[in-house]
């Protein structure tokens, strides 16, 4: 015979699912939520729009999420959390592969995670910049942990001689700028991967090798 489930045992399986259902159904609302900021516009969506979307009651949608600013909120943190994850780092090893394959795969992988999440990038980058001072201080402050990840990426190149002198600060603006308009280009044409290859390939050809003939 089978041994009998404790009380407690049950009780615990039951809130276990309990809490896996809120947050499938709290994934749910943030999936459905971001289509409709993407078809309306962020300014142009009420709350309503995405109770309606998610198919709940209003009260069930405020359990989730106090406001549609905190669904932003959530969106942008995702996407900036993925493209930290994206970038990695250098390895400067004796065996490790060529730079300029390493930099390669950092600059795709970035340009590719905007490339593969369209509706939240769109938003992020047209919509969010003036929203809130919250939201204002977030991007400020992803851009200023990118833009200092780059500076020191090249002085660390600078001092172990693999790139000439250069103003590490302003040209880590330089690569931001540049990324960033490629990424623009990307959503308005739907890159595709060999779309990607070239954007990679250009970013990578002036930055590391200028535009004089040599």
């Amino acid at each position: 015979m089978a041994p009998l489930s404790s009380p407690s045992a049950e009780g615990d399986g039951r809130s276990t699912r309990a809490a896996a259902q809120r947050e499938r159904r709290r994934s749910e609302v943030l999936e459905r939520s971001l289509r409709v900021f993407s078809d309306k516009g962020y300014h142009a969506t009420r709350v309503s729009d995405l109770v309606e979307a998610a198919g709940i009651a209003r009260g069930t949608f405020y359990l989730y999420f106090e406001s549609k600013n905190a669904i932003f909120h959530e969106l942008l943190d995702d996407l900036l959390e993925q493209v930290r994850d994206s970038m990695g780092g250098v390895d400067t090893g004796q065996d490790a592969p060529p730079l300029r394959a390493q930099l390669r795969a950092i600059v795709r992988r970035v340009l590719a995670t905007f490339r593969d999440h369209p509706a939240v990038t769109r938003l992020v980058l047209r919509s969010a910049p003036g929203l809130d001072p919250d939201v204002d201080r977030k991007l400020a402050a992803f851009h200023g942990r990118l833009h200092a990840w780059l500076a020191d990426s090249i002085d660390n190149a600078q001092r172990l001689g693999l790139v000439r002198h250069l103003d590490a600060q302003a040209v880590a603006w330089s690569v931001l700028g540049a990324v960033k308009q490629h990424v623009e280009n990307a959503l308005d044409s739907g890159a595709s991967d060999d779309g990607l290859d070239r954007s990679t390939d250009a970013l990578l050809s002036l930055h590391l090798d200028g535009l004089l003939a040599r």
